[in-house]
Parts: C-alpha cells; sequence; structure tokens
C-alpha cells in the first residue's frame, strides 16, 4: 500500500512538473515594440518551448485620436497613455502598430517553426474603432474625423454598428510575427510576409493554431493590432480596431521547414502567401496548399492541385497592408 501510494505521489509530482509554465506579460513602455519586426531586437521575455504567455495588447491609436472620436479621457487605458507618451520617436517605426514583446522561445532556430495557439482570446475594453481610408477610400466623407467608435457587449459578445445592424464578435489578433531574416533589419509592422506579422486573417480565432517559420535564434514573437470583428478584404482598412488580452502557447517544432506561415482550425487547414501583387499573393497561397497537401496527405502534385480546385476556397485576407494576403481554406471534413 505504502509504495501505491508513493508511486501515486511521483506521477503527479512528474505530471505537475511537465505542465506548461504562464507568463503573465503585460503591455508596457519596457514590453513592447512599437511598429517593427527585427531580429536585432532585444526580448523582453524568455520562456520555454511548450510554455503560455497571458498577454495583454493594445489598439493601434493614440489617446489624442481616440479622444478627437469621441472616447471619454478616462476610457481611454493608462498603459496606452504610458506607451505613447514615453516611446520617444526615435523608438517608433516604421509601421504604427503597437506590439508586445519580443519573446524569446528557447530552442527555436532557424529553419523551425513556431508553432501559437491561441487558447484564449477576451475583449481588454469596451469599445472599438473602425477608420476610413483603404481600397477604395473616395467613400470616406471629407471631414477631419473618419474614426466612427463602436461599443462592444461582452456579455453578449455582439457590436451595434447602428440601429438594426448588430455584429457578431470574434476577437482575433490581426497581427502575430515574428523577426524577419537578420539581413532585413527593422522592418515595419504594416505589411504581413514570411514572418507572418499583420496578417489580418480572421480565421485565427481562440481555438486555432498558427504556425511561422523561424528566422532568428529565439524566434522573437510579437502580437498585437487586436480586432473584435473583421471580414475577409479588411476593405476600409481597419477592423473593430480594440485591445485584447490572450493566452497563446508557443512551441518550437523542430526540423519543421516552411516557406510561410500555415493555420489550422477545428473544421479547415489553411496556407497563405502574401505579395504587393494580388495574383503572385494567391498562387503563393495555392501553391502552399498543394505542398501541404503533398506533404502530410501523400497526394502527387496534380491530384492536390485538382483538390484544391474541388474543395478548397480562396479567400482574399487582406487589401490594405502593403502587401495584399490571400489565404486557402481546405475543409478538413472531407479527409476520412
Amino acid at each position: 500500500m505504502r509504495n501505491l501510494i508513493v508511486l501515486a505521489a511521483a506521477v503527479a509530482l512528474a505530471a505537475f512538473a511537465t505542465q506548461p509554465k504562464v507568463h503573465r506579460l503585460e503591455a508596457t513602455p519596457s514590453t513592447i515594440a512599437y511598429g517593427y519586426y527585427d531580429a536585432a531586437a532585444t526580448p523582453v521575455l524568455r520562456i520555454a518551448s511548450g510554455d503560455i504567455i497571458d498577454v495583454d495588447t493594445l489598439l493601434t491609436n493614440t489617446p489624442a485620436g481616440l479622444e478627437r472620436a469621441g472616447v471619454e479621457p478616462d476610457a481611454i487605458q493608462p498603459s496606452l497613455r504610458a506607451i505613447v507618451d514615453q516611446t520617444p520617436r526615435e523608438k517608433r517605426g516604421p509601421g504604427g502598430h503597437i506590439l508586445t514583446g519580443p519573446v524569446f522561445v528557447e530552442g527555436a532556430e532557424p529553419g523551425d517553426a513556431l508553432e501559437v495557439k491561441m487558447l484564449s482570446i477576451d475583449l481588454a475594453i469596451p469599445y472599438g474603432y473602425n477608420g476610413c481610408s483603404g481600397f477604395v477610400r473616395e467613400n470616406c466623407s471629407q471631414g477631419p474625423n473618419r474614426t466612427r467608435i463602436i461599443r462592444l457587449d461582452k456579455n453578449t459578445m455582439t457590436a451595434e454598428f447602428a440601429p438594426g445592424i448588430v455584429i457578431p464578435l470574434r476577437p482575433f489578433f490581426g497581427s502575430m510575427g515574428v523577426a524577419p531574416p537578420p539581413e532585413a533589419g527593422r522592418i515595419s509592422s504594416n505589411p504581413p510576409g514570411i514572418h507572418a506579422g499583420n496578417l489580418d486573417n480572421r480565421s485565427l480565432v481562440a481555438g486555432t493554431t498558427l504556425v511561422i517559420p523561424v528566422h532568428a535564434k529565439g524566434a522573437l514573437f510579437e502580437v498585437g493590432d487586436g480586432h473584435a470583428a473583421q471580414g475577409d478584404g479588411e476593405v476600409d482598412q481597419t477592423a473593430i480596431e480594440t485591445s485584447l488580452r490572450g493566452r497563446l502557447q508557443l512551441t518550437v517544432r523542430k526540423g519543421m521547414t516552411l516557406k510561410w506561415p500555415r493555420a489550422e482550425t477545428p473544421e479547415f487547414f489553411i496556407s497563405m502567401g502574401t505579395d504587393e501583387d494580388l495574383t503572385k499573393a494567391t498562387k503563393i497561397a495555392i501553391q502552399e496548399m498543394i505542398d501541404f497537401l503533398v506533404a502530410e496527405k501523400k497526394l502527387d502534385a496534380m491530384s492536390a492541385y485538382q483538390l484544391t480546385s474541388i474543395a478548397g476556397d480562396v479567400h482574399i485576407t487582406q487589401l490594405v497592408d502593403g502587401k495584399v494576403g490571400v489565404h486557402v481554406k481546405m475543409p478538413k471534413a472531407i479527409f476520412k
């Protein structure tokens, strides 16, 4: 009996020891990258592969901009005020997003992939905003303020856009990425790329997984640009932009060599491509799905191409970030 008790205790201790550690990461002037991804950036946190970050992210705006749009001063997050006030111009850009990180993941090396599991994503404030610019900007009014403040109902997870128009909320991080190759230097947070970054892929909600090719030691993961809701295309350049809090599990996939980010939801496998040219971005996303089917489902290239035409859906992810994004969704239910 005593031996059984000792054995049970040992098993419980071993299970506890293998539980991933949770790291709280708040958004502060010392824990953000303002507008960039960079392999030379100093990590704000180091974690083991498989650990979880409980992370705050801030909306892409300033206190002054929000106040001009009608947000009461006391409704603006103190963390946003501190970051905008205490981050000098020379430490910003070339993009505009406030990204929390970078996070150094032990064991990540170029040639690996970083798996990002979205365990939970929650609203941090009761409002968001939508601007007006983007792809068909001639529809925007010519007034000084084109920003619409939208109230968010956390209880119903909806937002009333206008009387009789109610938007379901599906929060996700518009930007999740790793450092680009070191030779790229500091790159803007605005366009997406092989490092992922500003993908603006509305499928990446809680319960989904993003896998990103690693280009620098430690991966140097950053996250931000919270969206409460967005349509494919993000045509006016903004979603319902808001601040979010998420729990993300970061795991190194050793030897998993990818050219482009990929994702998986409970219902779909997703390939992605970005480029300044929409046709090129589309071809990248289609070829990435073909390559996935060849590698993971053991199809030959022609069969994979045919299956992508028969069962895959090609979506425009976004049209407004310098590089356009395209993704292909393949339903998992067809694979028996």
